[in-house]
């Protein structure tokens, strides 16, 4: 994890950019986050590389909460210190807790309706579609990890393998194939 940040990149203009920023990347991400946080921060914003995405992501999923949440953390502590990483939260969080609560009422009295089932069950296939194309399109910085692509592609088809298909808890993979996969990395760095 970098936890400066590089002089060439832009970064935030104020606390007031970031908690807009944040609160922005928390409305569009109905269903999942992930790739939405991936082209705001990545590829219009350029806050962070790919790779440096990458390794935040692998950072902010590793730890306990949600993912997204931990990831506006750590950029608005990279960029403004603690002062940047509550700023972060709170754009991440504020106003979608509203909605939440809103929508919450709303599902309360409209859920049993079949046309409204059928647009959750809709919206769950999206999300799922949207998660699988942020990773395809990070896949080209494994090229670039030190465990080269062959064995970067095995690790992640053992990951989905026993998650996915093998239902082995995410905190076993995590520790298990995770830690091999680092061990691995640090080797080949240290060398």
């Amino acid at each position: 994890m970098n936890s400066s940040p590089v002089p060439d990149h832009p970064r935030p203009a104020s606390l007031t950019d970031l908690f807009v920023s944040f609160t922005l990347l928390a409305l569009q991400g109905f269903g999942g986050v992930l790739a939405v946080v991936q082209r705001e921060l990545v590829e219009k914003k350029r806050w962070l590389t790919r790779e440096e995405f990458i390794e935040e992501w692998a950072v902010a999923q590793v730890m306990p909460g949600p993912n997204v949440v931990n990831l506006a953390l750590m950029i608005g502590g990279r960029y403004f210190g603690l002062r940047g990483a509550l700023v972060a939260l709170a754009g991440m969080l504020a106003m979608p807790l509203v909605i939440v609560l809103l929508l919450g009422l709303l599902h309360a009295h409209y859920a049993s309706y079949p046309g409204v089932a059928g647009a959750l069950r809709g919206m769950a296939a999206v999300s799922a579609g949207l998660i699988a194309a942020t990773g395809l399109k990070l896949v080209g910085t494994l090229q670039s990890h030190p465990l080269k692509l062959p064995l970067s592609l095995f690790f992640c088809a053992l990951g989905f393998l026993l998650i996915a298909l093998l239902r082995v808890p995410l905190l076993i993979v995590l520790l298990g194939l995770g830690g091999v996969s680092c061990v691995l990395t640090y080797r080949k760095l240290v060398r």
